[in-house]
This record gives C-alpha cells, sequence and structure tokens, in this order.
C-alpha cells in the first residue's frame, strides 16, 4: 500500500480539529456572557447560534462545518489512491488541495469576504477534481 498520499489527508484532519478548537475557544467564553440559563441553553442546533453571537465568531463554526463536507470526498480519493498507487503528481494535487483548504479555512475564520472565499473554494475544486479523474483513470488501467 502506498501510504504516502495519506499524509496530506491526515494533515486536514488536524487541520480540522485545529479549526474545532479555535471555535470552542471563541464560542465558550461568548456564550458565558450571555448570561443565559441553563434552561435556555439546553437543545437547539449550532446554526441557532447565528441569531444569538456576532457573526465573526460564527465565521469558525461556518467553517469548521464546511471541513466537515467536501472534504470527505478527498478522504475517499486519498483512501483509494493509498490502495492502487498513488503517483508523484497525485501527491502534489492532494498537498495543493490541502494548502487551498487551509487559506480557505483561515480567509473564512478571519477575512470572510465571498468572492475570494468562493474562488479558494472553486480552485480546491478543481484540484479535487482533478484528483478524483486520475483516480477514475487508474482504476480503469487496472480493472
Amino acid at each position: 500500500m502506498d501510504t504516502v498520499i495519506l499524509v496530506p489527508a491526515a494533515v486536514l484532519v488536524l487541520w480540522t480539529l485545529i479549526m474545532l478548537v479555535w471555535m470552542i475557544v471563541l464560542r465558550l467564553p461568548a456564550l458565558a456572557k450571555l448570561g443565559r440559563t441553563k434552561e435556555q441553553m439546553r437543545g437547539g442546533r449550532g446554526q441557532d447560534l447565528d441569531k444569538v453571537l456576532p457573526g465573526t465568531l460564527q465565521w469558525k463554526a461556518h467553517n469548521y462545518i464546511h471541513l466537515l463536507e467536501q472534504p470527505t470526498l478527498f478522504y475517499a480519493v486519498t483512501i483509494m489512491f493509498a490502495l492502487v498507487g498513488a503517483s508523484e503528481g497525485d501527491v502534489l494535487l492532494a498537498w495543493a488541495y490541502v494548502a487551498i483548504r487551509v487559506i480557505h479555512s483561515l480567509w473564512q475564520a478571519v477575512v470572510n469576504t465571498i468572492p475570494v472565499r468562493f474562488a479558494l473554494f472553486a480552485l480546491s475544486t478543481l484540484v479535487l477534481l482533478a484528483m478524483t479523474v486520475k483516480l477514475l483513470l487508474a482504476l480503469l488501467a487496472i480493472a
């Protein structure tokens, strides 16, 4: 098994956990300042906090959710590449995907202007598409 392509995937998992910690570290003190009772804090979902907390705090939460969406496809692709063998180009594409997603996270968490954020998302999607097409071609070649 060619595991080198799993390293960028592991780095993206670590980055996702860093975003989770960043979100928690900012959210908990903000929630404490609201002075709500335990009963008022029961139930609900994270998105309900959009009505209560400042947007700049919620940006981290929104990005954390994004890191649990499209990157799941990236994880699947990297695992399949690990099984069939990945070229240097495949590994470079995986690192490019991770780098763009980290930049996307930082942009969304700190600045959050939509045109730049969308451009970063679109670019990471194109990289993931290229990886997927290369994977499919590799699978068809060995089928």
